[in-house]
């Protein structure tokens, strides 16, 4: 059986100052296209039977960046939106909501294109992309580049936990890879956060 392999897209202005970056399509810094470039000797050792990305323009690049073709933009893939909280820090906000924690206390509505959205919502979008994948580990890898918090919430999903248990992960840095693998029908974490 194959190993998901769960890349966060490359560094953006945003992931560099802690701004919620849901649904905002912000491109990667120098440092974020570096960092995708740095993937691929490591990708390109891997049996890929199939690559999925969020179609917002960060994780697209880094797909392209680390060598992956015939990627598969999946809309299930994309960030958290953080509806009101869109582009403010977890410090910004606590000033209005002190104690706040995104994991138990959600977010608030925004504008249009920023409605926001509660934790069961993004789990049932990742629940749907695991549903996609799983038959296709078994002929090798699958590729999924995507977001921070959605790859929380994508893993501890895998493993069969509430998505409330992504709290419980780091949040992965950009331009890192994650491994999910299977051991006797038994779903695990084989590597977190591999630069």
């Amino acid at each position: 059986m194959g190993e998901l392999i769960l890349i966060r897209h490359g560094q953006t202005e945003w992931s560099l100052s802690g701004q919620h970056a849901g649904r905002t399509d912000i491109p990667l810094t120098d440092a974020g296209e570096a960092a995708a470039e740095s993937l691929a000797p490591r990708l390109a050792r891997r049996h890929l039977v199939a690559v999925f990305s969020s179609p917002l323009s960060r994780a697209v690049r880094t797909a392209e960046l680390a060598g992956l073709t015939g990627v598969r933009p999946d809309s299930d893939l994309m960030e958290w939106d953080y509806g009101g909280y869109e582009g403010l820090t977890a410090v910004q906000i606590q000033e209005t909501r002190p104690g706040w924690d995104l994991w138990r206390d959600g977010v608030i509505p925004g504008d249009a294109a920023h409605p926001g959205e509660q934790l069961q919502q993004v789990a049932a979008r990742t629940d749907a992309v695991l549903d996609r994948i799983r038959p296709l580990l078994d002929e090798g890898d699958v590729a999924v580049v995507a977001h921070g918090h959605l790859a929380r919430v994508l893993t501890v999903r895998w493993l069969g936990l509430d998505a409330s248990a992504g709290r419980l992960l780091g949040h992965p840095h950009p331009g890192t890879l994650s491994f999910l693998a299977t051991e006797n029908e038994q779903p695990f974490i084989a590597a977190w956060n591999v630069p």
